[in-house]
């Protein structure tokens, strides 16, 4: 039986939706209006770590729990796709962690948030029944090193200097995030009471 989680924690990977997902741990907008660099950033990032999984799910083809266990997942739209498209490694786990690393980056001063935000972002796919345990975990480690490849191009670092220097901007502006951060907060730190 799969938990029912707030719709704002299953992992979003359509812009602008998915780069708002952070914005609540920066504690600042992630817009195309407000933040143009920060946004093209996570948007270029996504090819790179979104993409970097595939060869492993192409060679392995794991069942996805849902399939395998014949339950709904908590994105019945994409079940379809889902079901003739590996389950492991997690490519949202990849991207998640691959955006959390890069943000922690340009905002270090909020890294603890940010990387909490990140991995609820890959763990909201075993709550909805998408991957497995070990699907999200090896995700985050291509993650990982899909951002230590990246660092090697001058494009990215340069990216990554002109993003923390809009991030200030925004932050001496006072522009907040326009989601509800103060419930993204009650349920990151949510702990399930113990079972019986």
């Amino acid at each position: 039986m799969l938990l029912k989680i707030p719709p704002f924690f299953i992992a979003e990977l359509r812009f602008p939706a998915a780069a708002e997902t952070f914005s609540c741990a920066i504690n600042a907008p992630i817009t195309q209006e407000d933040t143009p660099f920060l946004y093209q950033l996570l948007r270029r990032t996504l090819s790179d770590a979104g993409l970097s999984t595939y060869n492993a799910k192409n060679a392995y083809k794991r069942t996805r729990p849902f399939v395998l266990n014949k339950e709904a997942s908590c994105t019945p739209d994409a079940e379809k796709r889902l079901a003739v498209d590996g389950s492991y490694p997690s490519g949202h786990s990849s991207l998640g962690w691959a955006w959390a690393l890069v943000l922690a980056e340009v905002d270090p001063e909020n890294a603890n948030a940010i990387l909490a935000r990140g991995r609820a972002f890959s763990e909201s796919r075993v709550v909805c029944g998408v991957h497995w345990q070990s699907d999200i975990v090896e995700g985050r480690h291509i993650g990982a090193s899909t951002v230590a490849r990246l660092h090697a191009d001058p494009t990215f670092r340069a990216d990554l200097e002109r993003a923390k220097a809009e991030l200030a901007a925004v932050r001496a502006k006072g522009l907040k995030p326009t989601r509800d951060c103060q419930a993204e907060a009650a349920a990151l730190t949510f702990q399930p009471p113990p079972a019986k």
